[in-house]
Formats: structure tokens, sequence, C-alpha cells
């Protein structure tokens, strides 16, 4: 499938400005509708939860919608609803991601509310037990959910101990009843700064105006306190196969996951590894996995593969749900096509299928404002460079059959993996 080449976001219509305290501002124009949009993420994650405090970060962020030092709760969610825009922070592993949308001539509005919210979170007693309780409650909630209890089992096999991705839902979930709110008014006041802030705008508005409006807000912001995010090292690669089966009481379903550390998103061999993942469960009916375990065995409800990238060495894995009695011969299934994809050349039809797919899709998840703004923010947040997408199409083009077998070698092993499986007790 063929793309304008003059569609695609790039250095010829991206304004990237670095403002003298360290906040990347990117911003893109586009008046085709009178919306706005806003995007970008904060320099600390749950990288940095001091020991014994896990899901700290995550509860600091989520709290920030609960009210400013300027803005109670009900004023802040009101000072939105006049202008019918929308704001929401999310916590991550190496970042905190925020979101919004308004009206053009809003986005001074909006842009004045994001500062309040970051800048001068208030930690209200009320707001902030009711968000504890509410976490907690979901964290029960997946505590009872077959999937959730796979993968998060799956990380602790994956990853070792003392590797912040072996962490999991079960250690924030210890920890969170504990965490005070001065532990949260300690966390921002240490951790929350201007460096290595992203913000992109994207829609009808002049760039050079956007810019303007984000120095006027965030221009001033300086802590000096604040740490740099710390790098997450590879973990050793795994020399045996390492197995969890978890019982969860009530169940009638037996959920898989097997899994590996995959690649980051910096690694040089991410697409090769990407496009590896797609033909081993994405394309289609969930690939090769879907073809084979579901499709034509009838083992699965659902079988498919997710390679997550990221900042370090994410998960690469293969997940399904299936009956009970048909556990062991999905994971034989599933090793038996993780075999065939380390050992064997993909065929030439099947490699161009698949870069058929990466390719022809890569229009439709810039359609919207927020798809461009989400694809500015990958290009800055992983040092892809402005004109990324203009040679996207003809990098993925480049990766040859000899390179997805060398990237599913790389990561991947039918003999050593991490297999979590929770549901109801196995009989043999």
């Amino acid at each position: 499938m063929m793309t304008n080449s003059l569609s695609l976001p790039s250095s010829a219509d991206i304004l990237r400005t670095v403002l003298p305290n360290g906040i990347t501002v990117l911003a893109r124009e586009n008046f085709a509708n009178q919306s706005v949009v806003i995007g970008g993420s904060l320099a600390v994650g749950s990288l940095l939860d001091p020991a014994g405090k896990d899901g700290l970060a995550d509860f600091a962020a989520s709290a920030l919608m609960r009210g400013t030092r300027n803005r109670p709760f009900d004023a802040l969610h009101e000072a939105l609803e006049s202008i019918g825009a929308s704001l929401n922070v999310s916590g991550g592993g190496h970042s905190t991601a925020f979101g919004g949308k308004a009206l053009a001539e809003d986005l001074s509005a909006l842009l004045s509310i994001l500062s309040d919210v970051l800048r001068n979170p208030a930690f209200p007693p009320d707001q902030t037990e009711r968000l504890r309780g509410e976490l907690l409650t979901a964290l029960k909630i997946r505590a009872q959910d077959t999937r959730s209890v796979a993968y998060e089992n799956f990380r602790s096999l994956a990853y070792p101990p003392e590797h912040p991705y072996s962490r999991t839902m079960f250690n924030v979930a210890e920890s969170l009843p504990r965490l005070s709110l001065d532990d949260l008014h300690a966390f921002h006041a240490q951790h929350y700064g201007a460096q290595g802030m992203i913000i992109a705008i994207v829609g009808a508005v002049k760039a050079e105006d956007a810019l303007k409006l984000v120095a006027e807000q965030f221009g001033d912001w300086h802590n000096p306190a604040q740490p740099p995010m710390p790098k997450v090292s590879e973990p050793p690669p795994l020399s045996e196969a390492r197995q969890s089966f978890k019982t969860v009481a009530g169940k009638t379903q037996s959920d898989i996951v097997i899994g590996w550390a995959g690649p980051s998103r910096f690694a040089p061999d991410f697409q090769a590894a990407n496009l590896a993942n797609n033909i081993l469960g994405v394309f289609g009916m969930m690939g090769r996995l879907g073809k084979s375990v579901r499709e034509d065995q009838g083992l699965a409800y659902y079988a498919y593969s997710t390679v997550r990238g990221g900042h370090g060495p994410s998960p690469w894995t293969a997940s399904a749900g299936v009956n009970p009695k048909n556990v062991r011969r999905a994971i034989e299934s599933i090793l038996r096509e993780v075999e065939r994809l380390t050992s064997e050349l993909v065929s030439e039809e099947e490699l161009a299928d698949n870069k058929a797919n990466f390719t022809g899709r890569l229009p439709l998840t810039l359609e919207t404002n927020e798809g461009v703004a989400a694809a500015i923010l990958n290009m800055e947040t992983y040092q892809l460079g402005l004109d990324y997408l203009l040679h996207y199409a003809e990098a993925i083009n480049a990766i040859t059959r000899e390179d997805v077998l060398k990237a599913a070698q790389r990561y991947l092993s039918a003999e050593a993996y991490a297999l979590s499986v929770a549901g109801p007790e196995l009989s043999d």
C-alpha cells in the first residue's frame, strides 16, 4: 500500500524545541478540525519506587487528578467540563503519561490545568483514601482473574528477583495499604520535575503559539532534587524451563503464559523481532499460534503472542486460554511453534504478507490527532528521529527472512522459557 509521504508527520512539519529547563516540546499543525490534542510523559515511574513501597509511583500518578492546592477535586473537574475538555494521567514503569483534548481556543486553559495537576497536587486525604480503596479493589479483582495471575507469575519467573521487571501486582497489593500521604508528598517533591518531560501538541493551533503556551505554563518549573531515571539491565537468558502452576479457586478456564525477556524498543533488531512476533501470533487469525492451537486443534479459546518493546527488555510472551484438560497439549503446541520459528526460515510469502500488514496499517494510525500525537511521542521517546515515518516502509521491507530467524533465535527458546499457568487445579 502506497503512502503519501507529504501526509506523514516529519521534520518538515513538526516544530521541536527543548526549553531551558529540559522540557521537549513538539507541535504539529492540523486545521482540518477545531480540536487540539496534547500528550506527553514525565521521567518518573515505578522504577523509582523505594524498597518496600511498591506501587508508590503509580499511586502518586493516579492521585494527581484528585485535587490540587489551587483546585479541589470538584473544582478541577468542573474546570475541565466547563470547556468540554478531557485530561488524564497514568503511571508506568519508566514514565508517567498524560493526555488531554480540547477545542483549540481552550488550549491555554487546558495547559494551565495540566500544569496545576502535575506541579501542585494536594493529595487530599478523603479523595486519596477513596482512590486507595479503588486500587485495592482492582487488585483483588485481578488476583481472581486467571489471565492476570498467569502473567504476573510469569514475570517473577522470567526475571531475577532483583530485577525491577520481576515485581508484580502481588507486591503492590501488600505495600499499598501502608503507603502514607507523607510518602506521596515526598515522592512528588523529589521525583516530579521538568527534566526529561516531553509534550506533543497536535491540532488547530499554530506551532509557535503552542510552544509559547507551554513555555508560559512550564518554563519556570525546576526541581534540583529530581534524579534521572535508572537504566534497566538485560537479565541473563534463561538456561532452563521455569514453571509455575497456580490454582485459582472457582475458575473453569486455565490461562497459559510462556515467555522470555524480549527486546527493548532501542534494540537494533526490534523490528525484526516485531515481524517474527506478528508471524507467530498476531497476523490474520492470531498468526501461527491461532491457526495451530485454536483453529486446527481446537485447544484454546484464544491464542496469540506479544512483543512489548519499551525502554528495557520487556516480556515477549505467547498466551492462551484453554479448557483445563487441554493445558499440557496447548503448551506442547505453543512450544512446537516456537521451535519452528527459531529453527526454520519463514516463507517468502509469509514474510511479504506480514510486511504489507505493517506498512498498510500505518496510515490508519495517523487518521486522528490522537494518533499523530502518539506517533510523534513514540519517535521522540525512543530517539527514532522525526523523519522515522518517512523511511518506515523502506526499513520494514529491508528486513530479510534471515533477520527474522536471528531475532527469534536471540530471544526465544523452546527449551529454556518461563511458563505460568493459572486456573483450576490440574489433574495428572
